[in-house]
């Protein structure tokens, strides 16, 4: 593989650049008969789509998805499901400027010395505009798993310095989280967030954070050992991300200054006949394999690489130049990010459902 793709029993291929015609994705492995929810679908969309709030980029798309493939009368057929989003707002004379130009903190230089060429265009595919197509997926894996019961919800913990207070993990709903624009579900600390996002924008820089995601429902036994655990393979999806720079599972870094007998989940008798733990600092895996708790984990995100100040940086001839940004970008991806890591948690957990089914001779 390339690197396009993502998945082994619902497969994930994404394609295209910023602003270039169109985006689009391919999923193979969606079980046939799913009658997809696109109403479903433009709401996860319109969660990411920028142009939402002051504190988002002011780039207009519409990300409505044409389906070319995998869909009769409604429902999938079992068949590579194929969903395409035309660009219309993209503008490439914005980065006319850094056709020979690195730009700090940016993919340009990283993907010149890979590819020995790049789309200078917006970043071509280093943009988060690719992630319209993730989420697009994801939205459908999200409708596989609601079948299972399996939900998943994601949040701002944190911009800058700036944490949420407490958060009900068994209890916050997306309209908690949607009920300001910076989708953090504690609303003091949302307004410190916000005016945080703003004075940053104001002063031409940028803020990072961390963005705290639980998924309910999921059985025990998702996850394979040794290389193929649940929680590498929502690191990596995680990671993937644009910006993303941190994942942590469970207790995470915190766990690291408990001892054993403060950190351990003790096991007690659980609904069912199946057996729960009285704690869930393991975060809902264990050995890589999900125990039937939450599955708990949080992703940091750098502050946004392009800043309306000048900088430092070098040309393709290497040679010394100062640069300042044009175009239309986020001070903070966090906002944004919230259904892109959904997205991604959706596609690995429906990717170890599927898996799981098919090893216990189960059909979705």
């Amino acid at each position: 593989m390339s690197g396009n793709s993502l998945g082994r029993r619902f497969v994930v291929t994404t394609f295209g650049e910023s602003h270039g015609p169109a985006l689009g994705v391919v999923i193979d492995g969606v079980p046939p008969g799913l009658l997809v929810d696109f109403e479903a679908m433009a709401a996860d969309l319109a969660r990411r789509r920028p142009g939402q709030s002051a504190l988002t980029s002011r780039r207009s798309e519409a990300d409505a998805p044409e389906v070319l493939s995998g869909l009769f009368e409604g429902r999938t057929l079992g068949t590579p499901l194929t969903l395409l989003f035309r660009n219309t707002d993209a503008d490439p004379s914005a980065y006319e400027n850094l056709r020979d130009t690195f730009r700090p903190s940016h993919a340009d230089y990283t993907y010149e010395a890979r590819f020995g060429v790049r789309d200078w265009r917006g970043g071509g595919r280093a943009s988060a505009r690719e992630t319209v197509a993730r989420v697009a997926a994801g939205a459908v894996a999200r409708q596989v798993l609601a079948g299972a019961g399996i939900s998943v919800v994601a949040w701002v913990q944190r911009v800058a310095t700036i944490e949420a207070g407490d958060v009900d993990e068994a209890a916050v709903t997306r309209a908690d989280i949607d009920a300001n624009a910076v989708r953090c579900p504690d609303a003091a600390a949302a307004a410190r967030m916000e005016a945080e996002i703003l004075d940053a924008r104001r002063h031409g820089d940028t803020v990072g954070g961390i963005i705290r995601c639980v998924a309910r429902g999921a059985p025990a036994g998702l996850g394979s050992p040794v290389f193929d655990k649940l929680e590498a393979d929502l690191a990596k999806a995680m990671l993937s991300l644009p910006a993303a720079k941190g994942f942590e599972s469970g207790s995470g870094y915190a766990g690291a200054r408990m001892r054993g007998s403060e950190h351990n989940d003790a096991f007690v008798p659980g609904p069912g006949g199946r057996p729960m733990t009285g704690t869930n600092r393991s975060g809902g895996i264990q050995g890589g394999i999900s125990n039937g708790m939450p599955i708990t984990f949080t992703v940091a995100f750098k502050p946004v690489a392009t800043l309306f100040q000048s900088q430092a940086t070098v040309n393709r001839a290497n040679e010394a130049i100062e640069l300042t940004a044009r175009g239309r970008h986020d001070p903070c991806v966090l906002p944004r990010a919230v259904p892109m890591v959904e997205a991604m948690a959706c596609l690995v957990l429906v990717d170890h459902w599927l898996d799981r089914l098919r090893g216990s001779g189960e059909n979705p």
